[in-house]
């Protein structure tokens, strides 16, 4: 069972709606002293980083992810918040996957970087498989994460950024797979295979 960290700044039914499409169980976990209990688990996120940050840290949930020992998945703010700084507020992060994000800058496209955009791999990870270079995924942000040597994946957007991220049992995915059509469905299906061990 997949628990759905609920930390009350993400839309959860979109998220929970994309694995049961793909039949994996997934359940709405409220309780961070629950959290040990379920296999894998997911932090999706929408909002402001520093408000995000702040609930995290108020309800618990920043203990529970950092001691949580299977796969975790974050995705786009939610994978933000795994890292170690961002510039959104000036905050540190949980500080699990390494590398820090920083506001996106453009003088010909428009901001936020919204729409689709295409994936191309920086590392071999198992999260990749089935998946080829120059595919196509949905984004919706203003911050992005510096490139380094826990990107998977990147994407352009006037700068190269991390589009995927990984250290240990943590996994960060800056667009949303849930409204990536079927190449988002094979890379949440490959996460719920993915042992990092």
């Amino acid at each position: 069972m997949i628990a759905l960290i609920n930390t009350g700044c993400a839309n959860l039914n979109s998220v929970k709606f994309a694995f049961e499409r793909t039949n994996q169980p997934i359940e709405i976990v409220n309780d961070p002293a629950k959290l040990k209990q379920y296999s894998r688990a997911v932090l999706p996120g929408v909002g402001h980083a520093k408000a995000a940050m702040q609930r995290l840290c108020a309800s618990g949930w920043d203990q529970a992810i950092r001691e949580y020992d299977n796969p975790l998945l974050g995705i786009c703010l939610g994978m933000q918040l795994l890292c170690e700084h961002t510039e959104e507020g000036d905050i540190n992060g949980l500080g699990v996957i390494p590398g820090r994000l920083v506001e996106l800058k453009s003088n010909t496209k428009p901001l936020p970087h919204m729409g689709w955009n295409t994936l191309s791999f920086a590392n071999d990870h198992p999260i990749l498989t089935g998946i080829k270079s120059e595919s196509y995924i949905y984004y919706v942000h203003s911050f992005a994460h510096e490139v380094n040597a826990a990107s998977i994946a990147t994407s352009e957007y006037e700068q190269r950024f991390s589009a995927i991220i990984a250290k240990d049992n943590y996994l960060g995915m800056q667009f949303h797979p849930e409204r990536s059509a079927q190449l988002g469905a094979t890379l949440l299906s490959n996460f719920t295979q993915w042992n990092p061990s």
